[in-house]
């Protein structure tokens, strides 16, 4: 199952960050049952498509790039810089769930990416 997961998150992650096409990478792997655990939005595929596709294909400028992706069984992580005109970047660390080999459920950390560190390595 976790090998299976891997392929189908691999192609979310792909759709979703790198391509940029939100409601695409939705509706090819993500449950009509999805539970959302970010506080701002709601419910289901199409309230966090229509939350996220303006920040995602709908802003030429922002990018996304995939740091690093695991996948443990029925969950998986992906860890991304984000980067959006007129805004610092971020670091984020989105956590899905699987469930028959759809995406049921997500949360999310985001975190600034501070102008100055006091060490010599990034956050990626």
């Amino acid at each position: 199952m976790a090998a299976d997961n891997r392929v189908a998150f691999e192609r979310f992650v792909d759709l979703f960050y790198t391509q940029k096409r939100v409601a695409d990478a939705f509706a090819g792997h993500v449950s009509h049952e999805y539970r959302q655990h970010n506080p701002t939005i709601g419910d289901g595929p199409d309230a966090a498509i229509e939350m996220l596709t303006p920040k995602f294909d709908g802003s030429p400028d922002a990018h996304f790039e995939v740091q690093r992706i695991l996948v443990d069984g029925d969950l998986a992580m992906v860890h991304v810089k984000a980067c959006r005109p007129g805004a610092p970047d971020a670091a984020v660390a989105d956590i899905y769930r699987f469930e028959d080999g759809r995406i049921v459920e997500h949360w999310d950390v985001l975190q600034q990416v501070p102008a100055h560190a006091v060490h010599d390595h990034p956050m990626f």
